[in-house]
Parts: structure tokens; sequence; C-alpha cells
């Protein structure tokens, strides 16, 4: 068969690939692995293991199921804390240490904003006392703090010219603290006595005062007594703070102890005493024995009320002057002291102390 030009192709068919003969398989087996690993009998070896192997995994199943239901029994009881009262929950826990740590800081916060007026312990100055039991009991309640502090005084008295300003920061004008600073604050006038004591911590580390003298932490108590009731026959504090200095300046001897005046004695002894920076001036009182006298006190503190409380050797009031506000003075008339060493401060301020010696 040759191709030349112009010849016609006779052979065509023979130019194609011939057809390849069918081929029978060649037989192979289907698995590499020995005909004794391809048995299906069950043998009592086998089936031995099979049983042990259930088992097995019963009891590991078992022992997860064991150990599961007592972690969710204990972190039960860690969350709600065990019956009785025997330990306390988790979120009880922290929720003490979050009170605890707002007491604190509310701590501060007070110094630096509100005991120029208060006082550094509540005694009040400028402004009405904060510690005494029957204003806490239910005057000094945390919504009327949250008031006072968000609009200041005219929440109080109704006067926008009020010497207490606007605390928190959403109110009108702004003051300079936020919402969790004024519920520090509030959390300090509030805390109860015996829950403490409480840390003095630093105001920019945060970090417990050491006491110079001491060496030791320095710490403060609560201003709530929870163990005071107010007696049967009084009455509602005043809503208007100013009604406290009112009410004081007309009422001699508010407190109803004996000897409370504010006349001059009919003893030619008169002594002198004054109170300036809400402090008394003369630490010591010399005066007679078993003669009345007088004490001439004046009050150079403008605008802040003091008084002279006198007392005993147990502590009871032997005489307690009218409390008015400077600057003013007044003559106490003073019964006869047996011969002695007497303390007496300002029943407003009870930091301002003196001693009265009769017959020294």
């Amino acid at each position: 068969m040759t191709d030349q030009p112009g010849r016609p192709d006779d052979d065509a068919q023979e130019r194609l690939p011939a057809p390849r003969p069918s081929s029978a398989p060649v037989p192979a087996s289907r698995f590499s692995a020995p005909p004794s690993a391809r048995r299906n009998d069950l043998t009592p070896e086998r089936t031995g293991r099979i049983v042990r192997q259930s088992a097995n995994a019963r009891w590991l199943g078992f022992l997860a199921v064991v150990i599961v239901s007592l972690f969710v029994i204990g972190y039960y009881f860690y969350e709600l804390g065990l019956p009785g009262g025997l330990t306390e929950s988790r979120l009880e826990a922290a929720a003490s240490e979050q009170q605890v740590v707002s007491v604190e800081r509310g701590y501060n916060i007070y110094q630096a904003n509100c005991a120029q007026c208060h006082g550094a312990n509540g005694e009040g100055g400028k402004g009405p006392t904060l510690n005494r039991q029957d204003k806490l009991y239910a005057h000094l309640n945390p919504d009327y703090l949250g008031n006072i502090l968000h609009v200041g005084g005219r929440y109080a008295c109704g006067d926008p010219n009020s010497i207490m300003p606007i605390w928190a920061n959403t109110g009108n004008p702004p003051g300079p603290l936020n919402y969790k600073q004024i519920e520090d604050v509030i959390a300090f006038i509030r805390a109860e006595k015996g829950t403490g004591p409480y840390r003095v911590m630093d105001p920019s580390l945060f970090e417990p005062v050491i006491n110079p003298d001491t060496g030791e932490e320095e710490t403060f108590e609560g201003w709530v007594d929870p163990n005071y009731a107010p007696a049967p026959d009084s009455t509602p504090y005043p809503a208007c703070w100013t009604d406290e200095f009112t009410a004081a300046s007309a009422s001699p001897g508010a407190s109803g102890s004996p000897g409370a005046g504010g006349s001059p004695g009919a003893s030619g002894t008169v002594v002198d005493e004054s109170a300036l920076n809400i402090q008394f001036v003369i630490a010591e009182l010399q005066v007679p024995s078993d003669t009345p006298f007088t004490i001439k006190f004046e009050n150079n503190d403008a605008g802040i009320p003091h008084n002279i409380d006198i007392k005993d050797a147990s502590g009871g009031d032997l005489f307690v002057g009218e409390i008015f506000p400077g600057v003013a003075t007044k003559e106490y008339s003073i019964p006869a002291l047996a011969t002695g060493t007497y303390n007496f401060l300002c029943t407003v301020h009870p930091n301002m102390v003196g001693t009265i010696v009769a017959g020294g």
C-alpha cells in the first residue's frame, strides 16, 4: 500500500486500528488479610472479650455521670452556699466585698468634698450634722441623699441659692461626681457600725494608709447604729436642713439634759471661752469648786452653731448650754461643781473638746 497523489484509496479499511481480541479477567483476591481474620463466627474467647469491653464502657459511663453530678452539686452549693448558713454564697460574698470597697471609696470622696461643711466625722459645721442617729434612722435615707446630691440644697429647702451645691454630673449645672461616686458616698454615710472596721485607702493608689506612729493600717467605723430606735413620742426630722439651726437656737437645752440654760449666773465668777475654726480657743478652764459660776462663750464661727456641754466622769450631762450660731455671745449659768476635772464639748461638733478644773 502506497500513498501516491492521485491514486484512489481502495484499502482505507486496512489503515484503521485492528480490534483487540477479548480476554478473561485475571482472578484476584479482594482482601489482603489472611482468611482467619475474615471469619464471622464468634468463639467463646472473642465473645468474652466483647462482654468485658462492654462492661468497661458501662463503668466508664457511670463514673463520668457520677463525676459530672458531683461537680454540678458542688458548684450549686458554691454559688448558693451550704444549707443552714454554713457558708456564704459566692454572689453574696462578692456583693459584700463590693460594698466594703464602695464604703472605703466613699470615705475618700466625702473627705475631699463634704467634710469642709459637714465635718470630718459628720459632726456638722457650715452644713448640718450627718452622724446623728435620729437623722440617720429615717431622714438621711439613700433616696433622700441621692436627691440632695443630684439637685442640691434646693431639694430640701427650696432655696436656689442654697450653699449645698449640685454634686452629680447629670445635674443642672453639672457637678463633679459621676453616678458611681454618688453611690459610694451614700454607701459611706449609710455604713453600719459593726460591719467594719473599714480601711482608710490612699486616694490615688487605693492602698491602705499606714499610721506612721503605730505602723498599722488606719481604719474607720460606720455611723449608722442598727440597734437605734427613736423615742415613742419623737417627731419626724424636719425636711429643711436650715430648720436644724433655727430649732437649736430657739430651744435652750434642746437635749433636755439637766442644767441647760443661757442666762447670766448669780455668781460673780465669770470665765471666758470662745470658739474659732470649729475649735475651743481655751482648752482648760479654771473655776471654783462647790460654787456656781458663769461661762461667757463667744462663738466666732460665722453661721456655725456651737454650745458647751459639760460631762461627768461617766459621760453623762451635767450642763448643756443653748446651741447658737456665730458670730454671737452667750453667758451660761453653771451649777456648782465638786472638786475635780470635767470634760466639755460642743454638742454639734463632738470633736471640739476642753476640760474644766474645779477647785484646782
